[in-house]
């Protein structure tokens, strides 16, 4: 990442600070569940559907937690 939170190295310091993270997050989460639910929602124990899966969760779940503390920070903080 090129902006100035993601070259910390602590990753408290990371999470909800970088707009470029969340909408990288953003468009791979919008990628990954359609591509899931459209080739592999009607074989959900093939080894490519689990794969998918939890890269899919994997996703939305750290923009989650990106969104969580960014609107902390906003309401919270200055």
């Amino acid at each position: 990442m090129a902006c100035n939170q993601c070259n910390d190295s602590i990753f408290k310091q990371k999470i909800g600070r970088c707009r470029r993270c969340m909408a990288q997050l953003t468009v791979l989460s919008l990628l990954a569940w359609p591509v899931w639910w459209y080739y592999f929602a009607d074989q959900p124990k093939t080894v490519e559907s689990i794969a998918l899966l939890f890269f899919a969760l994997s996703f939305t779940g750290l923009l989650c937690v990106h969104l969580l503390v960014w609107c902390y920070q906003k309401r919270y903080q200055k």
